[in-house]
């Protein structure tokens, strides 16, 4: 599956001014709530003030914005970016962690994988089952009732995102 990232490429009529939330909000697509949010996670550092408060973003801001969505795209939650962003500020390379990261999500996807195959298996037997057997009665209906599937899927999802 290719990944497609929509970004926009327009400028602001000057990319050297200061632009407030709104501005920034309509050139990234990315919600004024999710901005700030964003900031309070330390995403995107501390914009400056207006002195009636304000908040006023340079031109750098689209570019880490285009990071964060592509990295969201390729499955990255915050908290990783969060820390890819903070190795690059403190004069490090991320690329190592992020291809550490990028193993252990694809050993998660191959067991969820692994996981869905036998699940699939049991279902399709079920089902071959049910149609051999027709209508059984039960409670609620016999065919749940009577099935030898057990809980195969762990409770919690395999895929772990976040803090590492």
């Amino acid at each position: 599956m290719k990944a497609t990232i929509k970004t926009t490429s327009a400028k602001p009529a000057s990319a050297k001014a200061a632009m407030k939330i709104g501005e920034v909000s309509r050139l990234s697509g990315i919600g004024i709530e999710a901005l700030r949010f964003y900031e309070k996670q330390g995403l995107l550092g501390r914009p400056a003030r207006t002195e009636s408060g304000y908040r006023l973003y340079g031109a750098e801001v689209l570019e880490r914005l285009d990071f964060i969505k592509r990295a969201q795209v390729l499955g990255f939650s915050l908290a990783e970016i969060s820390r890819i962003i903070t190795h690059k500020q403190a004069g490090e390379s991320p690329c190592a962690e992020v291809r550490d990261i990028v193993r252990a999500r694809l050993a998660e996807i191959d067991e969820r994988l692994r996981q869905m195959r036998r699940y699939r298996k049991d279902l399709a037997a079920a089902l071959d089952e049910w149609e051999e057997a027709g209508d059984r009665e039960g409670h609620i209906c016999g065919l749940i009732e009577s099935t030898a599937i057990k809980h195969t899927l762990p409770e919690k999802p395999v895929l772990k995102r976040g803090k590492r």
